[in-house]
């Protein structure tokens, strides 16, 4: 994989020219109380091999997410597992969680952490989520996205991914997004492949989901729905 360094600006933004993989260096001194250390973007990707769990308090996140023991989670384009993690923790035993990526080896490092916490009830699936989810009809309690959206490749097919996730809700189920403010920051992907929460919001409608509520962060936002 080659790898291009600009030499642009004092932030030092490293550029990935086949995944367009976006990281900046400035980023890196922040502590995780301050912000993100190192978090990359996959544009030409569905998935990320890094992570946005620390791009906003992950506590607030859950708590926002409302998860309860024997829930059923799903996350899209999970990368590393952070939140899948969090999440089987939360569910328990008596529920389910689905790592979706469509990367096998990031999916085989994630089945590995499984293995190494326990968590029986987290299954790390390698899938492409632009195509039909290896999800079963009207299970899944609650769908998170997280900074994935703005992946060209993943937003381009917004129709058939909002009703593939449509399709695996239950009946009053929650689709959650975490995407990047829609604004100049020293981090994070460029600010043209950005979505509002309004045009995320717009981009839903034809799917029958209605927001629900839409929780503001330093350098993201948490946007959530539930089905008509």
């Amino acid at each position: 994989m080659r790898r291009e360094k600009s030499t642009g600006g004092a932030a030092g933004v490293l550029y990935d020219s086949e995944c367009l993989v976006w990281t900046i260096k400035r980023g890196c001194a922040m502590g995780d109380e301050a912000g993100p250390k190192c978090r990359g973007h996959e544009p030409g990707g569905h998935g990320r091999g890094t992570s946005s769990y620390r791009m906003q308090d992950p506590g607030i996140v859950f708590d926002s997410l409302a998860l309860k023991p024997g829930d059923w989670f799903l996350d899209l384009g999970c990368g590393p597992g952070d939140y899948s993690i969090r999440a089987s923790t939360i569910v328990g035993r008596v529920g389910r969680v689905y790592a979706l990526d469509e990367r096998r080896h990031v999916i085989e490092v994630l089945r590995r952490k499984i293995q190494a916490l326990g968590l029986d009830g987290l299954e790390a699936i390698p899938a492409d989520i632009t195509k039909a989810l290896p999800v079963g009809d009207r299970c899944i309690d609650t769908c998170l996205m997280a900074t994935v959206f703005h992946v060209p490749g993943v937003s381009k097919h917004a129709e058939t991914l909002f009703r593939e996730i449509r399709r695996v809700l239950k009946p009053g189920g929650r689709l959650a997004i975490i995407e990047c403010r829609k604004e100049d920051m020293p981090l994070g992907p460029p600010k043209e492949m950005r979505w509002s929460p309004e045009e995320i919001e717009h981009a839903i409608r034809s799917c029958d989901f209605e927001k629900t509520g839409l929780v503001d962060f330093k350098y993201t936002y948490l946007i959530q729905f539930t089905m008509h």
